[in-house]
């Protein structure tokens, strides 16, 4: 039995140059996908920007209206004939007693955070079924 070379000719590309080929557009088409998710995430992202200072703006101008109610609350007060100053003391202690109940509020829900429990024990057997396999 006489060995045969292969017979190739210039038209047909090696398996070689097949593989660098399609590793050559795989890699290419990665990147592509890469920048088309850079490009998608970076519009995502300025949207979600604005759209986070916008609520920070909100919440800024809230803020300011609460200040006017609460002197427009004194002043509905005084007009039962008690003096101004008072009138302002009874709007700060409404306010104090409602910052009361907001951290009794969270004292109680922060009570209720418990680790968990059945997440830790399945790590805990995670590496014991890794030793078995």
């Amino acid at each position: 039995m006489a060995h045969r070379e292969a017979v190739t000719t210039e038209s047909e590309p090696t398996v070689g140059a097949l593989v660098a080929d399609a590793s050559r557009d795989i890699s290419a088409l990665i990147q592509s996908e890469i920048r088309l998710a850079k490009a998608e995430l970076s519009v995502s992202v300025k949207a979600g920007g604005i759209g986070v200072a916008l609520f920070a703006l909100a919440g800024f101008v809230l803020l300011l209206s609460l200040i006017f109610v609460s002197v427009a609350v004194a002043y509905f007060i005084a007009m039962t004939g008690l003096d101004l100053a008072w009138c302002f003391l009874i709007v700060f202690g409404g306010y104090v007693l409602f910052a009361l109940l907001l951290v009794i509020l969270g004292v109680l829900y922060v009570k209720k955070v418990r680790a968990p429990k059945r997440a830790i024990a399945q790590a805990k057997q995670f590496p014991s079924a890794l030793k078995r396999s």
